[in-house]
């Protein structure tokens, strides 16, 4: 019998004995006696009874016109999935079932000795650094979708692709915390990192600034102001957190997996890139939509402003965990990257490039993001995404 107060508890003999003698009961309730059957009396309805349906109960029983479903400030039932109005956000859903795993799944034993004999001081740091900024930033970002953005949705389709995130930026968070523990660092230094260093601690701090103005479930988006700001809001998260600066912040590992160092660590990256590159897709989706439905028109000035904003503390970021090069990768690489993929989410949102003319400074990034199916059978378990290869960012 499971132990409702403790679940992991095997079960003890004194339940076993509960559940025999229960089974014992319902054998003999199973089997009554003849007496029993004509002194039992049964309640049978009548054929004219009628179940009465309060008049103000009834006005809402209606069903759901696929045309009434919006985004945003919609009146449908949003607990009724079907008719699918955004069915694109259904396969959303689909497809993130499809590539499920986890860190356990990779094998993280070369990291080790990697880190502990072969990296250099420089590399070091790039490593630890990196992993102390991701670790806040997928909490973060678990939070928004779900505290700011997912409760603000008004049809069910896209808030259980939503939610589906949710566990994957939590899941995310576990993979980091994995391999900081795995390879032995410090976890209370690494993740303080981000509160102690002024280089990681100004990118959250921004991010922090453009979305807890919606992490308030009293927003009025009806307001043309409140709704503004709200999809600023977003289509910064999709299209800049997601989209840009963790596109961007996984590279420098990359660049250490080219060269045979941490693969086990750049491997995990690899899986969860697979799991933005839907991210931030969504919610770039969601966003232009919200803006075909409510019409709305932002400021170009306020959307330069904010690449540019999110660009200059990608400098500073990169500034630091980059102060010195390491082999096959720079601050100048890195920072030229951030400028050519922000060119690309700006596109796929609708507006104009903010840094016109920039060059893909890393060719080799998007084919090393790239999860590879030249694994070894005997040696780990087959992970390879169902659908790696159709999913591409661009």
């Amino acid at each position: 019998m499971l132990n409702w107060d403790d679940p992991f508890a095997a079960p003890t003999s004194a339940a076993k004995k509960i559940e025999h003698t229960d089974v014992q009961d319902e054998a003999v309730v199973s089997e009554p006696a003849a007496n029993d059957l004509v002194s039992t009396p049964v309640a049978v309805p009548s054929e004219d009874a009628k179940v009465v349906i309060p008049a103000q109960l009834q006005a809402n029983i209606a069903p759901v016109n696929v045309e009434d479903k919006r985004v945003i400030n919609g009146m449908t039932d949003v607990n009724q999935l079907a008719p699918f109005k955004y069915p694109w956000a259904w396969e959303y859903f689909l497809n993130a079932n499809k590539n499920h795993w986890t860190p356990l799944d990779i094998n993280m034993t070369a990291d080790i000795s990697d880190y502990n004999h072969k990296l250099t001081l420089e590399e070091k740091h790039v490593y630890t650094n990196v992993m102390s900024y991701l670790t806040t930033s997928d909490i973060l970002a678990m939070r928004n979708i779900g505290l700011a953005v997912m409760e603000k949705m008004t049809a069910p389709e896209l808030q259980i692709y939503q939610a589906r995130q949710v566990y994957e930026e939590a899941l995310h968070t576990w993979t980091y915390q994995h391999c900081i523990e795995t390879i032995g660092l410090d976890q209370s230094e690494i993740y303080n990192r981000y509160r102690v260093v002024p280089e990681i601690n100004q990118k959250i701090q921004l991010a922090n600034r453009r979305l807890d103005s919606i992490l308030r479930s009293d927003i009025d988006l009806h307001d043309r102001d409140e709704l503004e700001n709200f999809v600023m809001a977003y289509a910064f998260f999709g299209g800049i957190f997601e989209g840009c600066w963790f596109y961007n912040g996984f590279s420098p590992i990359f660049a250490l997996q080219r060269r045979g160092l941490m693969k086990g660590t750049a491997e995990q990256l690899q899986y969860i890139m697979r799991d933005e590159v839907l991210h931030a897709s969504f919610g770039i989706r969601v966003v232009k939509q919200i803006i075909k439905e409510e019409n709305v028109v932002l400021d170009p000035v306020k959307v330069q402003e904010m690449f540019e904003e999110a660009y200059e503390a990608e400098k500073i970021y990169a500034g630091y965990i980059l102060r010195d090069p390491i082999l096959g990768y720079s601050k100048e690489d890195h920072i030229a990257q951030f400028r050519f993929i922000a060119n690309r989410r700006a596109k796929q949102l609708g507006f104009a490039e903010p840094f016109p003319g920039a060059e893909n400074t890393l060719t080799w990034l998007d084919e090393q993001a790239n999860m590879r199916k030249e694994k070894n059978f005997f040696e780990t378990k087959v992970t390879e995404y169902q659908t790696g290869g159709a999913l591409k960012w661009d």
